[in-house]
């Protein structure tokens, strides 16, 4: 048995733990380069706070998911401004930029010298700034991981900026951030949750602490996620999800993804669809054709046996089967109003597209089972015709 595990240099979970940013800051840095959503202004008792503790905070508002260009310029503003630190106050966008940003603000070399699939792919050679998460979403686990993920307009692809010197120095996750979430929005980020624990744990690149993490992650994801769905109020279920978001994120971090996020790279690229709904409209034909494929290929393979435990873990009954929790996610999904592929752009003419940007994409070395070209076109197939 042999595994590394990483993780960011400090967590702090619990309500009201966002109170402690101004003094986990302060004892970091002077000025903090403060990426936000499109929104800052929501945040302004905490940047208020951040002043009161002697930052000074730059605040680089980011709409949606970051781009090249956005991270490009987030790290220009930080060396314009004598930053010696980032601060992630958002959703994953606003954290994925912030990481980015901390790392490119040090290497200055053009960006695609570190970018992974359509650049060069070279590591790091500089410590990043240090960087400090605060979600105020519970879906994308970005605290806790060591990659920022951009849209690279030129290619209409998704890909990361990769480098464990980007786990940030303290993941700060206050569960009362998210408890503003609209359903919709609620929905989206929990199924990218509940997506990023599945596929951690069935990955042919799990190990015993990452399967610890998921099952954990999964049990409180399984009973919170349509708890939360239904009712925004419900902190206890808003708990829940925040942490099943963060093992998400450790888990994935430690044992990557699979072929649901290797679909989400071309997918949210070449359509700007949201990336918690590209993962939901795909997540129960993925694990459905995995589980076909590991049955007739590899019946004896782990990742069955790991579909299997999800499966009584989602669903509640000891006897379920892989399939069993294949039809809970599909009714999860129906359940959360979650939209099918074609509501997001994609048609039966763009297949060959994707499938052919899909299986280059650095997520699916994690699939428990390599799937062919011709089993990648029949879940996209299957996600069109929902």
């Amino acid at each position: 048995m042999r595994f590394t595990f990483a993780t960011p240099g400090k967590v702090v979970f619990g309500h009201n733990a966002a109170d402690q940013l101004p003094t986990l800051a302060a004892a970091r840095g002077r000025a903090a380069l403060v990426v936000t959503g499109a929104n800052p202004g929501r945040h302004e008792g905490l940047l208020a706070a951040l002043g009161r503790a002697g930052l000074t905070a730059t605040v680089f508002p980011v709409a949606g998911e970051p781009d090249v260009a956005t991270a490009e310029a987030g790290a220009r503003l930080a060396r314009e401004a004598g930053c010696d630190l980032v601060i992630g106050l958002g959703g994953g966008g606003a954290l994925d930029t912030a990481k980015a940003a901390a790392a490119l603000a040090t290497n200055i070399e053009d960006v695609y010298a570190y970018l992974e699939v359509v650049g060069e792919g070279r590591p790091l050679t500089a410590r990043p700034l240090p960087v400090l998460a605060v979600p105020t979403t519970a879906g994308t686990g970005a605290e806790a991981t060591a990659n920022a993920v951009l849209t690279v307009p030129g290619k209409r692809v998704k890909v990361s900026l990769r480098s464990p010197m980007m786990l940030p120095e303290v993941a700060l996750v206050d569960p009362l951030l998210s408890a503003s979430m609209p359903p919709a929005v609620t929905a989206a980020t929990g199924l990218d949750a509940l997506t990023q624990l599945l596929e951690a744990f069935v990955s042919n690149m799990a190990n015993p602490m990452t399967d610890a993490l998921c099952r954990e992650g999964l049990r409180r994801a399984a009973r919170a996620l349509p708890a939360a769905y239904a009712d925004g109020a419900d902190l206890n279920a808003r708990e829940d999800m925040a942490l099943a978001s963060l093992l998400g994120g450790l888990a994935l971090a430690n044992a990557k993804l699979g072929a649901v996020h290797g679909f989400a790279a071309p997918l949210g690229g070449l359509f700007a669809a949201p990336h918690g709904q590209v993962c939901a409209s795909l997540l129960p034909h993925v694990a459905a054709a995995n589980i076909r494929a590991l049955r007739e290929r590899a019946p004896d393979s782990p990742s069955l046996a790991a579909y299997a435990e999800a499966a009584a873990i989602l669903t509640g009954r000891d006897a379920a089967g892989p399939e069993d929790g294949a039809a809970w996610l599909a009714a999860t999904c129906r359940r959360l109003d979650a939209p099918s592929l074609a509501r997001l752009g994609p048609t039966v003419a763009d297949i060959p597209t994707i499938v052919a940007q899909a299986s280059r994409a650095s997520s699916m070395k994690g699939n428990p089972v390599a799937l062919s070209d011709e089993e990648l076109t029949a879940i996209l197939k299957a996600a069109l015709a929902a």
